[in-house]
């Protein structure tokens, strides 16, 4: 279960911070995406590296 938790954790983090990246214009990959300087997309990308970090956070408790 540990595992589990953890590999999602990191998933979710991973493409939080490029959710983040991508809402604020930083990463612009790939260059098509819809994503790209909206800034409502950070927010969510923001929660979803929240909830990554506290899934990574549990698993290791």
């Amino acid at each position: 279960m540990r595992n589990l938790l953890l590999t999602v954790g990191l998933v979710a983090l991973a493409i939080g911070l490029l959710w983040i990246g991508q809402g604020t214009g930083v990463i612009r990959w790939p260059a098509s995406s819809f994503m790209i300087s909206q800034l409502q997309w950070a927010g969510y990308g923001a929660a979803l590296s929240g909830l990554g970090l506290i899934l990574i956070w549990q698993s290791k408790r």
